[in-house]
């Protein structure tokens, strides 16, 4: 038999933006359940976006969740965009005015934001399995999960989001027909390592070489993140270091400038996508983060699109549960849409930019170089690229 309870709010996944919707709605004195699938420590130690922009950084400064990232995260006010040889600086601060990046880890935030929570007193429960939604087409949805030790619940809302991810089941629970999808595969996958060594920059390099795009960034002041482009049906056991090494050097190499290299404790393979379904909600189940939408990550967006969703559905939630107007809560899809297609054609327009097409393309790659070429020598390109590096929509809490 079921353990029957009762909360406002029911959150399907406890990645960053699950979390950090328990989190805004406990600031408006709204009650909350978050249930994932997977461990506690594998949520905090799971590699993944790394790089905040400005209004990210503000939101969660003026939370309570920024003491550790201002201690520990590294503020830059620029990138490299390297091609033909050639490095070139964009400065976002002078383009842009003021506005930087943040290289801090998903991870990290998910430490801290689930930290905050358990001292809160928040109902975490990791481990579940059999979650459910149902009673969607009430105003009384119900959350169905069974907990680690066994023990089946079922959870009545007031509203529930999927913060569950790409793979999650909150979006295929929405009824048949009503969800549509717009999605665009790449014919190419990105090779990510983290390296136990100093970053051999100060700040971002994307690197589009003849042989396939490259990406210097970082961590920490010690660990160093880097990725290759490779085929999208590439096998890992065919990197060794030594050759993912030598081909960081040789992609990002430009004339008295070198690359550290050191350990690497992690290597993965990641496909590459643009996926958009729409609506983000179906009466008082809301989507929110990768359960309605992924880009490509050459444009830093994916965590970015994430946060900018559940500080919208906060507000909404607000509205609709403390205050019984609905107004917010029936805007929420398209508020959000409005921001997550502006990011997906930026995040669309970096990765076409700077990807070689594995199949020869003479006229594709001159168009490439023409592109690159007006980035870097107009101050109007430029200050495209980084009001949306930057982040385009600005974030209201």
């Amino acid at each position: 038999m079921a353990s029957s309870s009762r909360t406002q709010v029911g959150i399907v996944g406890a990645g960053p933006a699950g979390l950090l919707l328990s989190h805004l709605l406990a600031l408006r004195g709204i009650d909350s359940i978050v249930v994932e699938d997977r461990s506690r420590a594998y949520c905090e130690a799971r590699q993944r976006a790394g790089l905040l922009e400005a209004g990210t950084v503000e939101l969660l400064r003026a939370v309570g969740l920024g003491d550790r990232m201002d201690a520990e995260g590294l503020e830059h006010g620029g990138i490299y965009l390297q091609f033909a040889g050639e490095r070139h600086h964009l400065d976002f601060r002078d383009l842009t005015g003021g506005r930087w990046v943040t290289i801090y880890a998903q991870a990290e935030i998910v430490k801290d934001l689930i930290r905050a929570r358990l001292a809160a007193g928040a109902r975490l429960e990791f481990e579940v399995s059999g979650t459910e939604v149902t009673e969607l087409d009430s105003d009384r949805p119900v959350l169905r999960f069974t907990d680690a030790t066994g023990t089946r619940h079922e959870v009545t809302c007031d509203a529930i989001a999927g913060c569950d991810g790409f793979h999650g089941i909150c979006r295929d629970s929405m009824p048949p027909g009503l969800v549509r999808v717009a999605e665009r595969g790449y014919p190419y996958s990105w090779l990510g390592i983290l390296a136990t060594v100093p970053p051999s920059t100060d700040e971002l390099i994307y690197s589009r070489h003849e042989d396939g795009f490259a990406l210097h960034t970082m961590r920490t002041p010690q660990v160093s993140r880097l990725y290759l482009q490779v085929p999208a049906d590439e096998d890992l056991e065919r990197w060794p270091d030594d050759r993912i090494w030598d081909e960081l050097r040789r992609r990002l190499g430009v004339p008295g400038w070198g690359l550290k290299d050191g350990p690497i404790t992690e290597k993965a393979i990641s496909p590459m996508r643009s996926f958009v379904a729409s609506p983000m909600r179906y009466r008082r189940l809301f989507l929110a983060g990768d359960a309605a939408h992924i880009v490509p990550p050459t444009g830093a967006k994916g965590l970015n699109l994430a946060v900018a969703d559940v500080t919208a559905l906060a507000a909404a939630l607000t509205c609709l549960l403390r205050e019984a107007d609905p107004g917010l809560a029936d805007a929420y899809s398209d508020t959000c849409l409005g921001r997550v297609w502006r990011a997906t054609h930026f995040s669309w327009w970096m990765t076409s930019m700077l990807h070689v097409d594995p199949h020869p393309d003479p006229f594709g790659a001159e168009l490439q170089l023409s592109q690159l070429r007006y980035v870097v020598g107009s101050r109007a390109a430029a200050t495209t690229l980084a009001e949306n590096y930057t982040g385009y929509f600005p974030l209201r809490w």
